[in-house]
């Protein structure tokens, strides 16, 4: 199944570590980070796991619930959340779906056969309150994921939503924006960007970037 940005996330039910998961309802008025691992007791996926747990405030000043994927068993899932606590020194309170069917690899998409026709590739769903697919990542098995460009994704998105700007390269927290070319009218400029902007190209306007 190809799912694209703006699509509906899949709904699914499926057991996880902390008990029976119905897909939206958990999510509820959350935004979402759903994201896959090959298999349990694999090094990079247990330092992934790790520097989820690490920015658990980080998440949650966002408003973003975490979901892992992996296509072991309950069972296996928390004898393996016993090794990343040892070895990351982070408590794992987050919950990781026990995809032995490969149900919700299948529906989102995960496994790539020419990559691996049985285990997942690193996918990263970002989703809003809505249930919308707002962006995706995927990284090889070989590659760890970028956990700083995940929180730095969910802070573009969350921003953009509020206000008439995109977030240019390299963006980060707290750095100028670029005004939305669409919105031309003077006035409306002001009431938005008291603070004023600076045009490089009349479709390239920066400004400080706004509060909330």
């Amino acid at each position: 199944m190809t799912l694209r940005i703006g699509d509906t996330a899949p709904d699914f039910t499926q057991a996880s570590t902390t008990g029976t998961i119905r897909f939206h309802e958990w999510l509820g008025a959350s935004w979402g980070v759903l994201f896959s691992h090959p298999r349990d007791f694999t090094p990079v996926c247990t330092t992934e796991l790790g520097a989820t747990a690490k920015l658990k405030a980080e998440f949650e000043r966002r408003n973003v619930k975490v979901l892992a994927v992996s296509v072991d068993p309950v069972e296996s899932h928390l004898a393996w959340v016993g090794d990343i606590e040892e070895t990351q020194q982070a408590r794992v309170d987050f919950p990781i779906l026990a995809d032995s069917d490969r149900k919700v690899s299948d529906l989102y998409g995960m496994i790539h056969p020419n990559a691996n026709d049985t285990l997942t590739v690193r996918a990263v769903f970002f989703i809003d309150p809505a249930k919308r697919i707002r962006a995706t990542i995927t990284y090889p098995a070989s590659t760890g994921r970028n956990f700083d460009e995940i929180l730095r994704v969910i802070d573009s998105l969350q921003l953009t939503d509020r206000h008439s700007v995109a977030t240019p390269a390299n963006w980060k927290r707290g750095e100028e924006v670029i005004i939305a070319p669409s919105l031309t009218d003077p006035a409306l400029l002001k009431q938005k960007f008291p603070a004023g902007y600076r045009t490089l190209k009349p479709y390239l306007r920066y400004t400080a970037q706004p509060e909330g």
